[in-house]
């Protein structure tokens, strides 16, 4: 059950800074958002619980951390009934290379992208997630060369 939540521009300007640095203390938000300590935590807890603000995550560097291999794989299934796909869903989040999982339609059935450490672990990747499940019809992986922009914020209508 999702909650129905009113967002206002206080709300807007608290998403906005947790965006930037979800690592700020309440006081430091709170002073960059004009309000009072109190308010703060009270809309940040709000925004939490309403689901608004999934959760708080560092974002790392793939390729300081050894992972610097990322690809996008198209997957078309055999069969596509709701529990087929439910099927390889699963299996794919669960899978700790796979960051993203998308359905998506005219066109594959899923998209993944995919970070691993090189080309021998998405091999071993290709191995577990899409030949030994005989449901997956076909694969095209495209290879990440350079990545010009990550930004994982969402756009915010311009508060004052």
């Amino acid at each position: 059950m999702e909650l129905s939540i009113d967002i206002d521009a206080t709300d807007l300007r608290i998403l906005d800074q947790l965006q930037r640095d979800a690592a700020l203390s309440n006081q430091d938000l709170a002073a960059a958002i004009h309000t009072s300590p109190a308010t703060c935590l009270r809309r940040v807890k709000r925004l939490v619980d309403s689901g608004v603000i999934e959760r708080r995550v560092a974002i790392l560097s793939a390729q300081k951390l050894g992972a610097g291999l990322s690809a996008f794989a198209e997957v078309s299934l055999d069969r596509q009934g709701a529990e087929h796909l439910a099927a390889f869903e699963a299996r794919a989040v669960a899978e700790p290379g796979v960051q993203q999982c998308h359905r998506v339609s005219s066109g594959p059935d899923l998209m993944l992208l995919l970070q691993v450490e090189d080309m021998a672990a998405y091999h071993a990747l290709v191995q577990r997630l899409f030949t030994q499940d005989a449901n997956v019809r076909n694969v095209k992986t495209f290879f990440s060369v350079h990545r010009a922009k990550f930004d994982p914020s969402i756009r915010l209508p311009i508060t004052a």
